[in-house]
């Protein structure tokens, strides 16, 4: 009886799975792995929420195994160390995995195709997996990827869909071999207090509510800051509890403008994700340099916590980073308007904003993460690098009534138009009244900082 094992990584999903599938074609029985890779909680991207996050995330999927038969088999260590020695136990003919994009991740499986190959076992890498188009399958004339996202939206479009297929009916396991007992989530220190519940059957009831109910109105609401009218969906893309095939393949099939608003989103993704598999330095370098002379040493080190706490005195700034701190998640508005006032008011080094993201951040994807900082600082594919977005403008247009203040700078509740946006304004009699700080730089002293760090007339 012949038997493949399934390594999951970033996967985590019965529903739309082709390593599962392939694994469940060739072989009578499968294997489910997943390693607790110790290289990644070594390089400290095990941050507690998403930890948590993912303990909900192996639960379910090891409960939708057991309902087919089968079950998840939990290991800890070095993956590639981990994988061989369970090829062994089990007497596997193949591995199966999704490809990956980061350096670690290429790294990884090089490691793993070079150890197995050294047995006389197979290797199979699946691309479409954690992205709905593989990196590199679409290239301009002369580059390994795309740099500017509208002509690979273009192409990226045009491609015609794979099949989405469905969940196994049947997955046959064998009884024989050991597993750790799953993670738990309530084993997690240091969590935020409003993290979401994470695995594959709160993914799909949450797409199939959103695209219900919050679809066709996305392409005029998805910057409303207090609406909060987006599909909270990117935790579950992250850890792949969710197919971006088949969340393409329903948006379309819904059809309007929000769902053509919802699918471009979804191609931002994995327009990340093509360019950090081409240029994976730029996980920690710039994209494209730009002679930057960040700020550093006490002054801006204050700043800076003054930032991560959410007490700069710009209520929406403060607002957008109190979120980040109590769900672990914060409004992509919000992530545009703390990254570009991180950057270009305070004209700090983007990767300290980055690096406090991933410590909070459930969905803290390597790819969308640093080249969002790196678009929003200038450095990465932004065609308008020296782009600075003016908090009060933005918090007057997407949060006009500042509900989304109100929500998360309790200080200010109560306080209305103009003045939640701008409380500095409020006669000296009343603004003693508000326990709230002064603003840490003037927006017009900011931005002069700003040009003369980076050399702009």
């Amino acid at each position: 009886m012949n038997l493949a094992v399934v390594l999951y990584t970033s996967d985590l999903r019965l529903h739309d799975h082709p390593p599962l599938r392939a694994a469940l074609s060739s072989c009578d029985q499968v294997v489910p792995l997943f390693v607790r890779d110790r290289g990644i909680e070594a390089a400290g991207f095990a941050a507690p929420n998403r930890t948590a996050f993912l303990a909900d995330c192996l639960a379910d999927l090891d409960a939708g195994l057991r309902e087919r038969g089968g079950r998840l088999v939990v290991r800890s260590g070095d993956v590639v160390a981990e994988v061989c020695a369970l090829v062994q136990e089990a007497d596997a003919d193949e591995v199966h995995m999704a490809a990956g994009v980061s350096a670690y991740a290429h790294a990884r499986e090089e490691r793993l195709r070079a150890a197995l190959e050294a047995e006389g076992r197979r290797l199979y890498v699946h691309d479409m997996v954690v992205t709905a188009v593989a990196p590199g399958a679409v290239t301009p004339a002369g580059s390994d990827h795309f740099a500017v996202f509208t002509p690979y939206f273009r192409r990226w479009a045009e491609l015609p869909p794979r099949a989405v297929a469905t969940a196994p009916r049947v997955v046959r396991v064998p009884e024989d071999l050991g597993s750790e007992p799953l993670p738990a989530r309530a084993a997690v220190s240091g969590t935020s207090p409003g993290l979401a519940a994470g695995g594959e059957s709160e993914a799909r009831r949450l797409l199939t509510r959103w695209v219900r109910h919050g679809l066709a109105a996305y392409q005029d609401t998805h910057d409303d800051l207090a609406g909060d009218a987006t599909s909270r969906l990117s935790p579950h893309l992250h850890f792949g509890t969710l197919s971006p095939a088949e969340a393409v393949q329903r948006a379309r099939a819904a059809g309007g403008p929000g769902a053509e608003a919802f699918v471009r989103q979804l191609c931002w993704r994995d327009f990340h994700h093509q360019v950090l598999a081409a240029r994976p330095a730029i996980a920690a370098a710039d994209y494209r340099g730009r002679q930057d002379r960040w700020r550093s040493g006490k002054a801006a080190e204050e700043e800076t916590e003054a930032w991560k706490e959410g007490r700069t005195g710009y209520p929406v700034v403060d607002a957008a980073m109190r979120q980040l701190r109590e769900e672990g998640w914060m409004h992509n508005r919000g992530r545009l308007l703390t990254a570009s006032f991180l950057t270009k008011t305070l004209y700090v080094d983007w990767r300290i904003g980055a690096r406090h993201f991933l410590e909070l951040l459930v969905d803290g994807d390597l790819a969308n993460n640093q080249l969002n900082w790196q678009w929003v600082a200038g450095t990465g594919t932004d065609t308008r690098p020296n782009r600075v977005l003016n908090p009060v403008r933005q918090s007057l247009r997407y949060d006009p009534e500042g509900r989304y203040v109100h929500r998360w700078v309790p200080e200010l509740a109560g306080l209305g138009a103009p003045y939640v946006h701008e409380p500095w304004r409020l006669p000296p009699e009343e603004r003693a009244r508000y326990d709230y700080p002064e603003p840490l730089v003037q927006l017009s002293d900011g931005l002069d900082r700003f040009k003369r760090g980076r050399g702009i007339e």
